[in-house]
């Protein structure tokens, strides 16, 4: 199995697979003297793990990161920096009964298809675990990107209740377990995804990042936009469905009056009244705030029977036994932000490389 890694000069290539005995990743090109250390990482985990609100999979996952490589003294030294994780709670046997069974939504009939073997405890290597070493990746690319760049996402929407851009209040985000900016719209998620989760079923969501503070000119034409790069990665997010840069799907029914955003200069710096571009033109970073939605669809693995096919070739009824998250868009907001903080870092470095600063 090959493709295992992305980014150029920061690299990052992951390994592990659900129900292994651990998880983890390779960072390369990360610059020497960077202070690192798992504290450095752990919160962002932290963020990310199971088990923290009755929301998300119940599987008890402490998501404890080690470094095995790459620093010394705590600063990074330039080498590969390896980072592992344990898998402790493991249950493989609530995958016995679907292990001749291929899930719908799921990757279980590609993955047999084209390799003509799979692992079907929890998916093994298309499991969402794999977005923890993502994550771990992330905070090591915030260090490069230095304490002037924030990355925050929240998710703005599940099912079909959307959050109301008015009362988008940053500081609410970390005090509900849905990310949500909206206080209101946090509430009455707790009363829906209490429902699905209590059917059977589940739902999607849209989680939306912003990066600021990214300076003008990140980004290279033509087959190495910042826009294009960031879409790949956010694709490549378990369960992402679609990706938005600023206006998004929303440009196609603008007029070029309303999607253009206008400048004018403010204190001798351009400043720009929209930001329909999210934050990109041309490929190119435009210094305002880099926006970015991501759709997620809802969680493959539903109590409620669905209809499938045995390996064998057999017309079923398949219901999949485990801990699976009602909404799996929840957990993607750290993911989300970690693949942003790559490929920015892995940006950063590009530009400086071609023009030195």
């Amino acid at each position: 199995m090959s493709h295992n890694s992305f980014g150029h000069l920061f690299r990052v290539t992951t390994w592990g697979e659900s129900h292994g005995p651990a998880i983890g990743c390779v960072v390369d090109g990360c610059p020497p003297g960077l202070e690192l250390s798992e504290s450095d990482i752990q919160p962002f985990l932290d963020k990310r793990r199971p088990g923290t609100s009755r929301f998300v999979t119940q599987r008890n996952e402490p998501d404890k990161v080690t470094i095995l490589s790459g620093t010394f003294e705590g600063r990074t030294t330039g080498a590969p920096i390896s980072l592992m994780i344990r898998n402790q709670d493991r249950r493989s046997k609530d995958y016995d009964e679907i292990r001749d069974r291929f899930r719908p939504g799921h990757a279980d009939y590609t993955y047999d298809g084209k390799y003509g073997i799979r692992d079907y405890r929890g998916g093994g290597r298309s499991s969402a675990r794999e977005t923890a070493n993502r994550v771990t990746a992330g905070a090591i690319a915030r260090k490069i990107l230095g304490e002037d760049l924030t990355i925050r996402g929240a998710v703005v929407q599940i099912g079909r209740h959307m959050v109301d851009s008015k009362n988008w209040d940053w500081d609410s985000v970390e005090k509900n377990p849905f990310w949500c900016p909206d206080a209101d719209m946090a509430e009455l998620w707790a009363d829906y995804l209490d429902g699905t989760r209590k059917s059977g079923n589940s739902v999607g969501a849209i989680v939306e990042v912003h990066a600021s503070g990214v300076p003008l000119g990140w980004g290279a034409p033509v087959y190495g936009k910042l826009d294009s790069d960031l879409s790949a990665a956010m694709m490549s997010i378990n369960a992402a469905k679609g990706v938005e840069i600023g206006a998004g799907f929303a440009a196609a029914a603008m007029t070029g009056v309303d999607n253009a955003d206008e400048m004018h200069m403010t204190g001798g710096n351009v400043t720009f009244l929209s930001n329909n571009a999210g934050g990109i033109l041309g490929g190119i970073s435009n210094g305002d705030n880099i926006v970015v939605r991501v759709a997620i669809k809802p969680t493959s693995s539903i109590l409620t029977p669905v209809h499938t096919v045995t390996a064998q070739g057999e017309n079923i009824d398949i219901s999949t036994k485990g801990r699976h998250d009602p909404c799996v868009g929840i957990r993607a907001v750290p993911v989300a932000e970690a693949m942003m903080a790559c490929v920015l870092a892995d940006h950063k470095i590009r530009h400086r490389g071609q023009v030195g600063t």
